[in-house]
């Protein structure tokens, strides 16, 4: 390997490093402890050296939000491609979404704004938007009995999100129903939802 390769990859490790360390700090402290100087500490450089790779605190909060975005959509899309019916599907995406938003939570979190400041930012990530279309793609294939439009693709998705995600908040933020009752009234909801794409 060539001096520029090994300075390539320690630069690539470097920034790794500073992202691990970020996110090591927030799951033993939360997003209110994430700071400069403590992820100097972790890394054990001086503070300086994260500027080079990161101008701002933001600016890791964005990055970590992208890789957040990229580890959802590969989770919704393998669960969608594990099942061929429509319906099935549709049902596998969502709760894919639900597990990831626990086994991530500090990812969770960061991107839906639970308890912590969201990016604003990811609005404009391709990566944030990915995940989305995968839901609207998948509500579409099931719009047979109406004209397929934006509208109602829409209302469609908000109706899932909106009670999914306040499902996930509820459970996030204050310890909700036990786990049992938990995957009831979310596969319920969904199966209920499903019934009224073609209402």
């Amino acid at each position: 390997m060539g001096s520029k390769e090994r300075i390539q990859r320690q630069k690539e490790d470097t920034r790794k490093g500073i992202l691990d360390a970020a996110l090591q700090i927030v799951k033993q402290e939360g997003w209110a402890a994430l700071s400069m100087r403590k992820i100097a500490d972790v890394i054990e450089y001086t503070a300086p050296i994260i500027y080079e790779y990161f101008p701002n605190k933001e600016g890791i909060l964005l990055e970590l939000t992208r890789q957040g975005y990229i580890n959802l959509g590969l989770k919704v899309k393998e669960a969608r491609d594990s099942k061929t019916d429509p319906e099935e599907q549709l049902e596998s995406m969502w709760l894919a979404y639900w597990d990831f938003a626990f086994a991530e939570s500090e990812f969770y979190q960061l991107m839906y704004g639970v308890q912590v400041n969201c990016c604003e930012m990811y609005k404009k990530m391709p990566e944030a938007e990915y995940t989305t279309d995968l839901f609207y793609d998948a509500i579409e294939v099931l719009l047979v009995k109406q004209p397929v439009s934006e509208d109602v693709s829409c209302l469609k998705y908000y109706t899932f999100w909106s009670l999914i995600h306040g499902l996930i908040s509820l459970n996030l933020v204050q310890k909700g129903a036990n786990d049992q009752i938990n995957q009831e009234i979310l596969r319920s909801a969904i199966k209920a939802i499903i019934k009224t794409i073609n209402d």
